[in-house]
């Protein structure tokens, strides 16, 4: 075998090696990636059942509910981007800063009934906050330019007729 050849052929094998790595890294982050969505995103084009993701926005005024699932904490609330509501049920106890017109970020997957089952809330953490995803998604859905101010409160976006998304 010619050095030529034996060069040839080690380039060969290292191209394979580095492209199988790339493809296990890149399959590794594919089910590790959690996305962001807003409840108007959701109403558009729904994820599939179990997919985790992110669904931000903000509570819905008079939207919470809270119950015992057995000896659990079961709480019922609605999520608004303004544009679009997403019924959401989460099992736990909720952060403290968690309230009605507030922003929050949950974690969790849609159900086949079309309402979003939360494993994990996130509530802001003082009244100048806003999580980035719930601030792009009211931009985006046209409730709020920063331009003229503080992103506005819930209130204001249900009586804007909030309509509803996915859920009940």
């Amino acid at each position: 075998m010619t050095r030529k050849r034996r060069r040839l052929i080690l380039l060969l094998v290292c191209g394979l090696g580095l492209g199988t790595a790339a493809a296990l890294v890149l399959t590794a982050f594919g089910d590790n990636m959690v996305f962001f969505l807003a409840p108007s995103d959701v109403a558009a084009k729904a994820p599939h059942n179990g997919r985790s993701f992110r669904l931000g926005g903000l509570v819905q005024a008079g939207s919470v509910e809270r119950g015992l699932e057995g000896t659990h904490p079961v709480v019922h609330f609605r999520i608004t981007d303004g544009a679009a509501t997403v019924a959401v049920s989460y099992a736990g106890i909720l952060p403290d800063l968690f309230r009605e017109g507030q922003g929050v970020v949950t974690l969790g997957s849609m159900q086949p009934d079309g309402s979003f089952r939360a494993s994990e809330v996130l509530a802001k953490h003082d009244e100048t906050y806003m999580p980035k995803e719930v601030a792009d998604a009211l931009k985006k859905a046209g409730h709020w330019d920063p331009r003229n101010g503080a992103p506005p409160p819930a209130s204001s976006l249900n009586a804007q007729g909030a309509k509803g998304g996915s859920g009940g």
